[in-house]
């Protein structure tokens, strides 16, 4: 029984001496190697992933006691991914805090409305944070890739903000972008005016395009879509120099002229009826809620006055006038 008795008070002593040293030990500052120092943890990366990673960096002095703390406290699913900065020393215990508050640096890209998608991949080319894996890779390959069933890249993502962890891959980017553009576009198409001559979201999204380039007042877009629905219903050619500019491509020097409007391609809606064969653009919300919506108008022209505003014609005399007045005669 004494010998029952002193076991029992031998582990309870050495218990109570490891609970000490362990609460020390997690209380106790970590030597960072560089200050400040980063990291990242990839979404999905497991507790022990993080503390092998840690202790790789000689961040942590070992894995179990770190793996320890966070069951014994349960909290060994809450660490959350994201790019780190340690810019001081911290204790086990903190550090733990710190990934399960999931304070981190946030990486961002800017999608702009009207980029074509050549500048889309330019930006992401050139930016530092993300892991370039589509540089090397064809549109096509990246449509595959990113799980769409159309067959050009035009206009497909939606210009926003986008926040990764560093080194995210281009591709994972791509595709979160083209999912947000493809509810967009559906939920907006759901809401639409029945009667607009459009056939699918598809059209609606070139439409949309054209609109985002032919805009340079918000207030304007729904009657310039107005405009274009007008003469889809009439079968008027849609004359909107931004296809015949894009159709150009990168040769486009800066000056439209008359030449290039009688220079029939696809993308001529001068020398061609109907929409274009794909966007031209990346369109924002508010240009895709127009094409789907546009106002209710008699107007089948409309001219930049050079302050953002448009003036709108119903008659060709009107319209003539109209430019006239607004605009400098275009280069023979």
């Amino acid at each position: 029984m004494r010998t029952l008795k002193r076991l029992v008070l031998f582990v309870i002593a050495a218990f109570m001496c490891f609970a000490a040293w362990f609460y020390h030990h997690i209380n106790t500052d970590i030597q960072l190697p560089v200050t400040p120092y980063e990291f990242s943890v990839e979404q999905g990366d497991t507790l022990r992933i993080i503390t092998q990673q840690l202790a790789d960096a000689k961040i942590l002095p070992n894995k179990w006691s770190f793996i320890l703390l966070a069951r014994l406290l349960g909290h060994e699913s809450a660490l959350k991914a994201g790019d780190y900065i340690l810019n001081r020393q911290f204790s086990q215990i903190a550090l733990l805090e710190y990934l399960i508050e999931g304070d981190v640096k946030q990486n961002e890209i800017r999608f702009i409305e009207g980029w074509t998608f050549l500048q889309l991949r330019n930006a992401l080319n050139k930016h530092p944070a993300i892991q370039h894996d589509t540089v090397n890779l064809s549109n096509q390959d990246i449509l595959q890739l990113i799980g769409a069933s159309e067959t050009a890249p035009e206009g497909l993502f939606f210009p926003d903000t986008y926040y990764f962890i560093k080194n995210n891959s281009d591709i994972e980017i791509l595709r979160r972008a083209y999912i947000r553009m493809q509810g967009q576009l559906a939920a907006a198409w759901s809401q639409r005016d029945e009667s607009i001559p459009l056939n699918t979201m598809y059209d609606a999204l070139v439409l949309a395009s054209i609109v985002e380039k032919e805009t340079g007042m918000e207030s304007d877009r729904a009657e310039i879509a107005g405009v274009f629905v007008n003469r889809l219903r009439l079968g008027m050619r849609l004359q909107t120099d931004p296809t015949v500019i894009y159709g150009i491509g990168e040769t486009f020097d800066g000056n439209l002229r008359r030449k290039d409007l009688q220079t029939d391609h696809a993308y001529n809606t001068y020398t061609r009826a109907g929409l274009p064969p794909t966007p031209i653009a990346m369109p924002g919300l508010p240009s895709i809620l127009a094409a789907v919506n546009p106002a209710q108008t008699d107007a089948l022209y409309f001219v930049a006055k050079g302050n953002g505003e448009s003036k709108f014609s119903t008659n060709l005399a009107d319209h003539n006038r109209a430019v006239a007045k607004y605009q400098k005669r275009r280069t023979q």
